[in-house]
């Protein structure tokens, strides 16, 4: 930041210390016995999200019928909530005890237990008797991933298949916890049909509420698409409440997985985590997660006894991980950038923090003697408002093209109903910067000018009082 001189750092605050937060992030496919989480909890822990994603592995669980040995997945809930964390739990996949289909397919992935009366009865026996066994552990339970995605319904999606499967899978929730919330949906396609399909079944009568991912570069898109979902959904339920369970991107180019054909940087992983958890962070979810802890297999297609089948890597990781010769992660699980930025949002945007407009206006045709032309003219920023019971934010972007270009300019802003003294945040690493005395004029009480502030295709935020 040119000007800008840097007088600190947002601190890092742990899980034990967070309090109310919606920052969560993806600890997924333990069910397939992936990473070594002994690494990975007290790094994650020191991010300071507060949710933690885990897969409840069926195929893991049950492996003589009638007979569940949870002593895996109790070692995982343990030592999570040990470290302040809050696991919620992803009831799937399938099982090759009661299906030819998933006994061939790694993990079981995709692999519904919807074909016989036999699968659907062993299905709701282990979910119920999952949620009564944590019970007072656990309190959210989420049925199924992505169903309307192919990769994880193989035989073919189906909204109304969906639908009567998570109804019937509430019933089992319920039954093993009555008073568990129980989450659908769990859509990353946003597909209409489908979605009405699955709601004309009624399952929205049984949810508490849905949950949904995004993996798209420009998060105007999945805004817009959680928006249609919310108002499909409130439509059949308007006591739905939402979470935003999946979003991520790569670090590097030759993954696989979500957004692998982008030339991937481990600085774009780190502005699109920024953007993204931003944005959505902006519609009011209950949780808003990242995916993922670690880099790790892919493996949606991946078949039993054919190793070379699920050799894929997924680099969505916040820790970067290398590989041994069957794909489990491995090394030192290092930090990326990305760490540190999701670090700083949960630090930042905790506690009792509400979702405000601040009156403002950009200031148009102001030249800027540090771009040698004028400022950003402010049109297409991503712009929000935050209050804190002593403090004030406005958090501000540029949504350029991720994966092509840089963007950087200035901007020149007025905001008024702001107090204290105020601070320019760099969210991608937490460095605060002391603004530049001639580049804020002071109009009338509460009502400042500030002038050139830095604009970049990632979002700053402008701290008033003591917002940080």
């Amino acid at each position: 930041m040119i000007n800008y001189k840097k007088i600190g750092e947002i601190p890092a605050v742990s899980a034990q210390n967070a309090g109310h937060s919606c920052w969560g992030l993806g600890f997924e496919k333990l069910d397939r016995a992936v990473f070594d989480p002994e690494k990975a909890y007290d790094k994650v822990a020191a991010l300071g999200v507060k949710h933690i994603r885990i897969q409840s592995g069926w195929a893991r669980t049950e492996k003589q019928e009638g007979v569940y040995d949870f002593s895996w997945l109790d070692d995982i809930v343990d030592n999570l909530i040990r470290r302040g964390l809050e696991p919620w739990i992803c009831l799937c996949y399938g099982n090759g005890l009661y299906d030819e289909t998933a006994r061939q397919i790694f993990g079981a992935v995709g692999c519904p237990p919807v074909h016989t009366e036999k699968q659907k009865q062993a299905w709701f026996n282990y979910t119920a008797a999952l949620t009564a066994h944590y019970r007072g552990r656990v309190s959210r339970f989420e049925i199924w991933n992505e169903p309307d995605g192919i990769w994880c319904w193989k035989h073919g999606v189906s909204g109304t298949e969906y639908g009567e499967f998570a109804k019937a899978t509430a019933e089992a929730i319920r039954k093993g916890s009555p008073d568990a919330e129980v989450i659908g949906g769990v859509v990353c396609c946003y597909d209409l049909p489908w979605l009405t399909d699955m709601l004309e079944t009624g399952a929205a009568q049984y949810f508490d509420a849905v949950s949904y991912h995004g993996y798209t570069p420009d998060e105007r898109f999945g805004t817009a698409n959680a928006r249609r979902l919310k108002a499909l959904c409130r439509h059949y339920n308007p006591q739905l409440r939402f979470l935003q369970g999946e979003t991520g991107t790569q670090s590097r180019e030759g993954g696989a997985g979500a957004l692998r054909e982008g030339a991937w940087t481990p600085e774009k992983q780190a502005k699109f985590l920024a953007r993204t958890l931003m944005a959505h962070f902006a519609e009011d979810v209950e949780i808003n997660s990242y995916f993922s802890c670690l880099d790790m297999i892919e493996a949606l297609n991946g078949k039993v006894g054919d190793k070379t089948s699920y050799l894929d890597y997924g680099y969505f990781g916040v820790l970067g991980a290398e590989f041994d010769e069957d794909g489990h992660s491995t090394g030192e699980y290092r930090p990326k950038p990305s760490y540190r930025t999701l670090q700083v949002l949960a630090s930042i945007f905790r506690g009792e923090i509400v979702r405000e407009d601040l009156p403002f206006c950009f200031l148009r045709d102001q030249n800027s003697p540090r771009i040698m032309r004028n400022d950003d003219d402010g049109s297409g920023l991503f712009t929000f408002g935050y209050r804190k019971p002593h403090g004030a934010g406005f958090v501000y972007w540029k949504p350029a093209e991720l994966l092509t270009s840089t963007y950087e300019s200035t901007l020149s802003v007025e905001i008024a109903g702001t107090e204290g003294d105020p601070v320019l945040v760099d969210l991608l690493d937490g460095s605060i910067y002391a603004i530049p005395e001639d580049a804020v004029q002071t109009e009338r009480k509460n009502l400042r000018r500030f002038l050139h502030l830095p604009l970049r295709d990632y979002p700053l935020l402008l701290s008033f009082g003591n917002f940080i």
